[in-house]
């Protein structure tokens, strides 16, 4: 190995050190306690100010028993519109079809990373190889500035042939060993979007591996992704110690159900929860995302709105939307420090564009509809 490469290796990679400096971080969140953020208490302030990439202007919840501070809005791996920033990026129509070694990529994933840091955003969720790979290279020599989701969806749940302990396992050493990572701070599994099709022999075979990853010290939390409400609910109550984290839908029409509600069992069980699809696909926009376009103020209004919405249910941590510039950054920034509360008007209008909204979903998206009541 020459000397440049070692440099590389020791930037990304996490040091025993800083692996024990965050856990103690971690453990010290455990005595703030549920709800500090809401009447932060002097040791929550003190905790908070160690979590990285603090800034006093952005706004931390605590992300259930991992005890990790998150903020309030974190950054999705998801780059669905970056071809409006990068023209030609991707090879066909499809947005995991990215040239990841593009330098035009290269850069826009680096400078949107960059300026999450610089703004306090201090998580991003990876649920591909292709997301893992970009990101991990996006914190090369500054890895202990964000936690890193990490999901490499293509060889886990969702695929018959990695439903065992054994392969799950495998294909955690293979995305970390190609994306040159030391450790991994959240391994949430995506399964299948209705995981209640999943036998409950796998979802012992998945809860062992997540299990086993964290007692080797590869993983630090453990978790999942579904889209499935009522088995989400069995698996936090079945196995409430491995189940620190879930990644679910989340959008500007979510409500919480009064009873039986998932979010009865977040609560009672102390997990962290990242919402997805915050603006229903892109749905929630009139315009492309296009810097130019007509519809960007409008657009950016709706999406604070929609970010100020979905943070007034305290149970879920932070929602993750993906981000194709700074500008768009800096919009969600914005909306965590406005009034957190809609008005008459912001909600009237937040309501017709999400009519709008589902009407345009397209066919693939339809399931969304179904998280209006969680």
């Amino acid at each position: 190995m020459n000397q440049k490469q070692s440099r590389a290796g020791k930037a990304n990679n996490l040091t025993r050190r800083r692996f024990m400096h965050d856990s103690a971080i971690a453990a010290a969140g455990l005595a703030v306690g549920l709800g500090a953020a809401a009447g932060q208490s002097a040791s929550a302030d003190e905790v908070i100010r160690k979590t990285p990439s603090y800034n006093p202007d952005m706004e931390y919840r605590r992300l259930g028993k991992t005890n990790l501070w998150v903020s309030a809005v974190c950054l999705g791996g998801h780059w669905k519109r970056v071809d409006k920033m990068v023209p030609g990026v991707f090879a066909s129509k499809k947005w995991l079809s990215a040239k990841l070694d593009s330098d035009g990529f290269k850069k826009n994933r680096w400078d949107v990373v960059t300026r999450c840091i610089e703004s306090g955003i201090n998580y991003v969720d990876a649920c591909t190889w292709q997301e893992v790979v970009t990101y991990s290279r996006a914190l090369t020599g500054r890895r202990d500035k964000m936690y890193l989701g990490f999901s490499w969806y293509q060889e886990e749940m969702r695929k018959q042939n990695f439903r065992t302990t054994k392969t799950l396992l495998g294909t955690l050493d293979k995305g970390m060993r190609e994306a040159k990572l030391d450790y991994v701070d959240v391994w949430r599994i995506t399964m299948l979007s209705q995981s209640g099709r999943h036998t409950e022999g796998e979802v012992d075979e998945m809860m062992r591996a997540l299990e086993e990853a964290r007692k080797q010290g590869k993983v630090r939390f453990t978790g999942l992704s579904s889209h499935d409400r009522k088995h989400i609910k069995w698996m936090i109550e079945t196995y409430p110690s491995v189940v620190q984290v879930v990644c679910t839908p989340y959008t500007a029409r979510s409500k919480v159900l009064p009873t039986d509600s998932v979010f009865d069992a977040v609560k009672k069980h102390d997990v962290g929860v990242f919402g997805i699809k915050p603006f229903a696909n892109n749905s929630l926009f009139k315009g492309d995302s296009s810097p130019n376009s007509p519809h960007a103020e409008q657009d950016d209004r709706l999406a604070r709105m929609a970010i100020r919405y979905i943070l007034c249910n305290s149970a879920l941590t932070a929602p993750i939307p993906g981000m194709i510039n700074t500008h768009q950054v800096d919009n969600v920034v914005k909306a965590v420090k406005e009034r957190r509360q809609l008005d008459v008007a912001e909600a009237e209008e937040l309501e017709k564009a999400m009519d709008e909204a589902w009407a345009k979903l397209p066919a693939n998206y339809q399931w969304l509809k179904n998280w209006e009541y969680v």
